[in-house]
């Protein structure tokens, strides 16, 4: 009865975030079409790096042919001070907006300033909005060609470690949509990484209620049809794809996983960062922002209980208040380095 009841009301906060989903701007971005002009022609169908552009002492821009997505990934790459060694490499995703809008790493945190101490090369790409980082079963009109598994854990790291001189030791770590796509990325391919960053991300995509908030992202607001994804309702791959169901594979993996309670917290005020005195800004981050984050709470919660009953060692910060915003994410990533670097040994 109780886990019905708590079932009941993370499908009440699903609900309500459809619902406002639909009245309020989100912070996290539209899509943007690619500009056919930046498209590189490769006709070999390899995997390669095109490209890399400079653009200050430690950041560059590095564009890498997908031969499984038959496009170029631009991704955003932040170097330590000292390259005169092997170092290992941190992938940090971003959110619905895949990094095709203004809610990226860069531009909403202090990514930059934060590692500029660390030896380690931190690698975004920009792209993969409204995605979920993941295989899709065919093209989406909407969304198009999507195989980020295989981009991601199969075409990347290569190409990443020749380029960049790394060591081959990996993390990943990612937010909300990300937050749930980088377990299954790392149960897909747990001997390509040493540990796994989960911040507000929902486990529990298979069933009801977070098959609802899979739907909300690619198709209330992507425009996406999640039957182009893990295809209909019965079709396997949902299942296939769900981190909580397959929680066994994270065995062995260092853990951190990070959700706030939807309850506004110290960030959440009108001249809080990222809201600078906007009203609209404002009540977007308390109501819808809100409602997501205690929806993603109960999933983790359900998350934590499923690690503890199999035995597997992960790290849950569960913050008793914070809404579904940057500037709670930039704390999470700041709290879990220690692990994540211990990890890969720094």
């Amino acid at each position: 009865m109780g886990n019905r009841t708590a079932a009941g009301r993370y499908g009440v906060r699903l609900a309500l975030a459809l619902a406002l989903t639909a009245a309020l701007p989100w912070a996290g971005a539209q899509a943007v079409s690619a500009d056919p002009a930046d498209e590189m022609a490769v006709t070999d169908g390899s995997s390669r790096l095109l490209r890399t552009e400079k653009i200050d002492d430690r950041q560059l821009t590095m564009h890498v042919y997908s031969a499984s997505m038959d496009r170029d990934i631009p991704l955003r790459v932040i170097t330590p001070a000292d390259t005169s060694a092997p170092r290992p490499t941190l992938y940090l995703l971003n959110g619905a907006g895949g990094g095709e809008d203004s809610a990226t790493w860069q531009a909403k945190t202090d990514v930059l300033e934060f590692f500029a101490d660390k030896n380690v090369n931190v690698v975004t790409p920009m792209q993969g909005a409204f995605s979920y980082y993941t295989d899709w079963r065919q093209e989406d009109p909407e969304l198009g060609n999507n195989k980020w598994t295989t981009f991601l854990t199969q075409e990347l790291p290569s190409i990443v470690d020749a380029e960049l001189g790394t060591n081959g030791v990996n993390s990943i770590a990612g937010i909300s949509m990300a937050g749930s796509s980088v377990l299954s990325l790392a149960q897909s391919a747990p001997e390509l990484y040493e540990s796994v960053g989960a911040y507000s991300g929902c486990a529990m995509t298979s069933t009801d209620p977070g098959r609802t908030y899979v739907r909300m992202v690619v198709e209330s607001r992507g425009g996406g049809d999640t039957s182009n994804m893990w295809g209909p309702a019965d079709d396997p791959a949902w299942v296939s794809n769900d981190p909580y169901i397959n929680a066994e594979k994270l065995r062995g993996l260092d853990i951190y996983v990070s959700n706030g309670s939807g309850i506004p917290g110290p960030n959440d005020r009108l001249d809080g960062p990222g809201i600078n005195g906007n009203v609209e800004t404002f009540a977007n981050q308390i109501i819808l922002g809100g409602a997501i984050e205690a929806a993603t709470n109960q999933c983790t919660h359900a998350l934590a209980d499923k690690l503890n009953e199999l035995q597997i060692p992960a790290t849950f910060d569960f913050r008793p208040v914070g809404t579904h915003s940057w500037p709670y994410w930039q704390e999470d990533l700041h709290k879990s380095w220690p692990l994540l670097a211990s990890s890969i040994g720094l």
